[in-house]
Order: structure tokens, then sequence, then C-alpha cells
């Protein structure tokens, strides 16, 4: 089973993920985070790298992650690469990821492309208030990648704004599922989660057979 998360900067989709892992054996899940997959942009300026607009879904590998989510379904080990969002390249090394039952993958635009929505069985949209938005976008690029508090502003009024409105929110009419308030709404994660084990167990059932 692969499920998809989805929803805006800041919007709680790796909350609902962890939430999930936790009421779900994490030995039965591989998790796959769509940020990974930023394209290497270390041959590039470092002054260029910070122009590049990140929200758009050109900036994403998208074929190598494509390929890593078909791997693991087909149950094939992956390299996932590690992203420096300091310094926007791809760090020496990878992680690897072994195939699991489930696999959840996560990430703002992984909607947008149809190859991608045809590979997931359950589509899940994360629908949060664009104020609580972008301050949780703004507490985490200053605890986390260590940016000023006026790029932030400067970036997600040119690029992360018009992004969201352009691909991100129009992308939640492909949604199964619609998840107010992220990792706090209790009954959408406790019912996602009780699909995952009902499939878990019939899997499980099945192989006994």
């Amino acid at each position: 089973m692969i499920i998809g998360i989805c929803g805006g900067t800041g919007s709680g989709k790796t909350t609902v993920a962890k939430r999930i892992l936790e009421t779900v054996s994490n030995e039965q899940v591989a998790f796959l985070q769509h940020d990974s997959y930023y394209r290497n942009l270390g041959d590039m300026p470092l002054e260029l790298r910070h122009a590049i607009n990140f929200d758009h879904p050109d900036a994403l590998d998208n074929e190598l992650f494509i390929n890593h989510v078909k791997a693991l379904r087909a149950g094939e080990t992956i390299e996932m690469p590690v992203y420096d969002f300091a310094t926007h390249q791809r760090k020496n090394i990878t992680i690897r990821i072994d195939p699991k039952p489930i696999l959840i993958i996560e990430g703002i635009l992984i909607f947008v492309d149809p190859s991608l929505r045809e590979l997931m069985d359950i589509k899940i949209f994360v629908d949060t208030a664009g104020d609580l938005r972008f301050i949780r976008r703004l507490q985490r690029d200053v605890q986390e990648r260590g940016r000023a508090v006026e790029m932030i502003i400067r970036q997600y009024l040119d690029t992360v704004r018009p992004m969201h409105e352009q691909f991100v929110e129009p992308s939640k009419r492909y949604a199964d599922v619609i998840i107010p308030e992220g990792g706090y709404n209790e009954v959408g994660i406790d019912l996602i989660s009780g699909k995952i084990r009902n499939q878990l167990f019939q899997e499980l059932a099945r192989i006994k057979h």
C-alpha cells in the first residue's frame, strides 16, 4: 500500500506521517520525503541557488523519486539522497530504505504529477490555514535551516504563496481524504491508521494461507 500525504508548506504533513508511524509498527512502514529529491545545484554559484524557485515542480527530481517509489513497490532497496537546505545541494551520503508492506510518501507537490498520483493507493491532503502554515515555516527555517527572517518572508511572498495557489491548493481535488489541522486531528489519523492496520492484517492472513 502506497499512501501519499500532501499539503502546503507548514501544514503538518510530516506530523501526520509521524503520528501514523507511531500507531503502526515501524517495521511495517517505509517513509519517503519528496523534499529529499530536490535537484542538485552544487555546480551553481550559491547566490544563484538562493534565487531558484524551490516551490515549482521543476525544482524536484521527480524521475528519480518515481523510480525509487516503483523500486520499493517491487521489493527493492533504494538509496535515498540527503539534501542540504542551507547550500541547496545533495550531500555525499545517502540513506538506505528497505521495502516494507506500507510506503508513505510526503511532499507539497506529490499530487501534481499524474504518473506519481497513479502509484498511490490512498491520497491524503492536510488542510491548514495559511497564517498557521507561514508561522510554522518561519520557525522551521530559522531553527533548522539557518535562514534570516527577511529572506524567509521574501521567499514566501515571491514564490511560496504564488506556487501554493497555482499548484498545491488545486491538487487538493485529487485527495481521497482531507485532514484539517494536520497532526492535531486525532479522528482523521485514527481512521487512516485503522485502514493501514486492516491492510496489514489482510496481507498477513493472505501470506499464512
